[in-house]
């Protein structure tokens, strides 16, 4: 077991740390104040740089690497914010995966290079107002009229909705219940009938538009069929990758917030020393350190133990379970140790705060990870409908 990274990880990371670092700063802090996303020409220059195609095959235009690879370069935009990381996490970890994956070869041919270019964004839409946890109750619904798909629903809390080009949306695709009748169809913005409602307002996740989606007899080529009915537990393998971004966004926040107060209580001084000094200072730091560790090493085991470069629940479940609850606590007691620069919006921790409670709700919430933990840990699913 070799916890070292080889060369070209080694320099693919510090190609997105430099970048990350030495371009993003000021760009993040004008899309946390203005509340926008990276703005397209930002994406055209993360794409020529490969970061948004770092797992996708070389004959779409990506570096044909594998997971970990892609969550080595999301650790570095995440450790600058959550709206300058999110394209990265989109088009890497995300919803395009299940394009590559389960696409017809021209609509791949067609989305994929656009997407490593930073010519396009794909974002996913699964939740509904009655369907969250129990995604299986999702109502949208898809029927195939000839060479067309025809959708009619209404889906929540898209993050991308209305920025995006493009969205990987879930459907019920026949009249069998549960999982049996869901699959996903890619509807592109701008197709008739397909509308957005207000943007949401979030305590954090400023810079990643989120709003309700309608869908009002919206009609698409049937080639943009991406899994028929049936093909849930395709989609949710798919997902487990995005599980493990998910857990990586909350790693990046966490560690940049360590890094933070390690420099600020080396310099603050009160009853005449560094506060670095006091006991408690030092407790805290080393609590603040094995956490951050043992997430990554929990995300790097899950990214090495894929499979086809899909990770499996377990490991994933594991990874984001543990770094969303991390990310809490982390985040938390380095704004607790700065006191009141801590919770001033000129230095960053408040962000770190509020952005780290989003991931443990987006991409499936702390407390169903742990079912899914629990499910595997004992060999069966459990039924919460009964």
């Amino acid at each position: 077991m070799d916890f070292h990274l080889n060369d070209e990880q080694k320099a693919l990371q510090e190609a997105a740390r430099r970048f990350a670092q030495n371009e993003l700063r000021p760009l993040a802090r004008e899309l946390e104040e203005k509340d926008e996303p990276v703005p397209h020409d930002w994406l055209a220059r993360y794409g020529a740089l490969g970061f948004l195609g770092v797992n996708t095959a070389e004959k779409y235009g990506g570096l044909g690497l594998g997971p970990l690879e892609a969550l080595l370069v999301l650790e570095e935009f995440a450790r600058i914010s959550v709206a300058v990381a999110f394209p990265v996490f989109e088009c890497n970890v995300g919803p395009v995966r299940v394009v590559e994956r389960f696409g017809s070869p021209a609509l791949k041919e067609r989305v994929v290079p656009k997407v490593v270019r930073g010519e396009m964004l794909v974002a996913i839409s699964m939740s509904e107002p009655e369907a969250g946890s129990a995604l299986t109750d999702l109502r949208t619904a898809a029927r195939i009229e000839g060479d067309s798909i025809v959708i009619d629903g209404a889906k929540r809390w898209c993050s991308g909705a209305g920025h995006s080009e493009a969205y990987v949306v879930f459907c019920r695709l026949s009249e069998s219940t549960g999982a049996k009748g869901i699959g996903a169809v890619f509807v592109e913005k701008g197709t008739p009938g397909f509308s957005f409602g207000a943007r949401e307002q979030l305590m954090g996740f400023r810079g990643v538009p989120s709003a309700d989606m309608f869908f009002d007899h919206v009609r698409v080529p049937r080639d943009n069929l991406l899994v028929p009915a049936g093909g849930f537990a395709d989609l949710m393998g798919v997902f487990n990758l995005e599980r493990c971004g998910n857990a990586t966004m909350s790693l990046g926040l966490a560690a940049s917030a360590l890094a933070d107060v390690v420099d600020y209580v080396q310099e603050r001084k009160q009853f005449g020393k560094p506060i670095v000094d006091f006991q408690a200072s030092q407790i805290r730091l080393a609590e603040m350190m094995m956490r951050v560790e043992a997430s990554r090493l929990l995300i790097h085991r899950a990214a090495a133990r894929a499979v086809d470069g899909l990770p499996g629940l377990m490991d994933a479940s594991l990874a984001k379970c543990f770094a969303n609850e991390m990310v809490r606590e982390v985040s938390a007691a380095a704004m607790q140790l700065m006191g009141g620069y801590g919770y001033a919006k000129a230095y960053g921790m408040e962000q770190r705060v509020r952005d780290g409670f989003g991931w443990g709700i987006a991409g499936g919430s702390i407390d169903i990870q742990k079912v899914n933990i629990a499910s595997a840990l004992v060999g069966r699913r459990f039924d919460q409908r009964r």
